[in-house]
């Protein structure tokens, strides 16, 4: 444990407030002890904290045990528990313990949050990703030193195995509890611990060495990548689109890295949600030449791709709607349109209209399968569905696109893009002036 030793003493400045993740196991016991061996030397303020997720009956025995630890060497002592689990247990009790050390952090005016991760957790995390596949982020593993907003996340253990973390444990005679649910196969990376790691320490007692090398040169390449990201993701992704053309004019892996830029920050504690084959879906519905395409994501999210911009949104239902027209109406695309006083415009913002050449009332409604339009100066009608293609109007919109008809159901007007021939010029009569805002 020397190695780890001399590690917080070049990581961690005298005096300094150190929040530990605690869960009462061998590996956050040791790292407990450890720190307490050098509290004196480096005049520490440790504070332990742990979270009771009431999964096993052993939890308050466990709670307990590190309690007494920690008033039998004065150490702070900090304590939450779980109750009523929502959605994924496992997410959901990440969320509550990371909320719980956050709070620690600011109460405390801690810098650091110590976890007890150590070389076999790097393995197996490392080895379960090549295994289902994963980013050049994931591929890592984790790092050493992780810098959150306000705080960093630090594994001094990353350099030690498990058998050395138990052997130092019974030497020294630190209490530690065991979760027997380490141990059954039906867990991923209970499999990976007990079948796949042995032989692999067989071969090379210092392999966990090798794998934090790899895991180290990854993150040098992943720094470098990011920089690249940092100076692209201004131009290529502005207000919440993604720019088709430019984004496509990069390497792969940029692309990719872009990608996990941008879904990281909208799913955030969730993002391992995101797999290999979403990064794909996506790359490949980007490149595709069609106009307008749809994918479906993971939380009932939609990514959408409308001729040169992508973005994520809610997946809703959009419904139709057809609503009698008097004066003034807010229309579901948040636009307005309202009649107004005489103008000269001759915008396609603007249509004015006889009463004598039409049905009365007007409606405006939403897109019909099979909608025609005669528009003005034009011999025969035109669909609207081609209207909207032809003027490029997102699919998104196109369901929600007022269209204004007399009471026949004649299409008089699809508001900022066409009038019909029923649109009445200036030096023509007419009696009704609709504008679109």
């Amino acid at each position: 444990m020397h190695e780890v030793i001399n590690d917080i003493k070049k990581e961690i400045k005298n005096n300094e407030p150190l929040i530990l993740a605690t869960s009462g196991g061998p590996d956050s016991m040791c790292l407990l002890n450890l720190l307490l061996s050098l509290k004196d030397e480096k005049k520490l303020n440790i504070i332990c904290a742990h979270v009771n997720h009431n999964l096993r009956k052993e939890s308050k025995e466990e709670a307990e045990m590190v309690k007494n630890f920690c008033l039998s060497n004065n150490i702070t002592y900090e304590y939450t528990e779980i109750n009523g689990y929502k959605g994924n247990t496992e997410n959901y009790a990440r969320q509550k313990r990371y909320t719980f050390f956050e709070n620690l952090i600011k109460k405390y005016n801690a810098k650091y949050l110590l976890t007890a991760h150590h070389g076999d957790d790097l393995m197996e995390t490392i080895l379960m990703r090549l295994s289902r596949g994963t980013s050049l982020d994931g591929f890592k593993g984790f790092s050493r030193i992780s810098k959150r907003e306000n705080y960093i996340v630090y594994r001094p253990l990353i350099h030690v195995t498990k058998d050395e973390i138990l052997n130092y444990v019974k030497e020294n005679d630190i209490p530690y509890a065991i979760d027997k649910t380490n141990s059954e196969d039906k867990y991923t990376r209970n499999r990976f611990r007990k079948y796949i790691l042995p032989p692999l320490k067989n071969e090379n007692k210092e392999v966990h060495r090798n794998f934090l090398k790899l895991s180290e040169t990854l993150e040098a390449y992943d720094n470098h990548i990011n920089k690249e990201i940092k100076k692209l993701m201004p131009i290529i992704y502005k207000n919440n689109k993604l720019n088709v053309e430019l984004f496509n004019q990069n390497d792969r892996i940029i692309k990719q890295k872009i990608l996990y830029n941008i879904l990281d920050k909208i799913y955030k504690e969730n993002i391992n949600l995101i797999k290999d084959k979403h990064i794909n879906f996506i790359l490949e519905l980007l490149e595709n030449k069609r106009p307008n395409i749809k994918l479906d994501l993971p939380q009932n999210k939609m990514f959408n791709k409308s001729y040169n911009e992508a973005y994520i949104t809610e997946k809703t239902e959009e419904k139709e709607y057809n609503f009698i027209f008097e004066d003034e109406l807010k229309l579901p695309n948040n636009h307005i349109i309202k009649k107004i006083e005489d103008t000269k415009e001759k915008s396609n913002y603007v249509i004015k209209l006889n009463s004598k050449d039409i049905s009365l009332p007007l409606h405006i409604r939403s897109r019909k399968e099979g909608d025609k339009i005669y528009i003005k100066g034009l011999n025969g009608s035109k669909k609207v569905k081609d209207i909207f293609i032809n003027e490029k109007i997102p699919n998104r919109e196109r369901k929600l696109y007022p269209i204004v008809t007399d009471n026949k159901n004649n299409i008089l007007w699809l508001p900022g893009l066409k009038k019909s021939k029923f649109d009445r010029a200036n030096t023509q009569n007419y009696d009704i002036i609709i504008k679109y805002f």
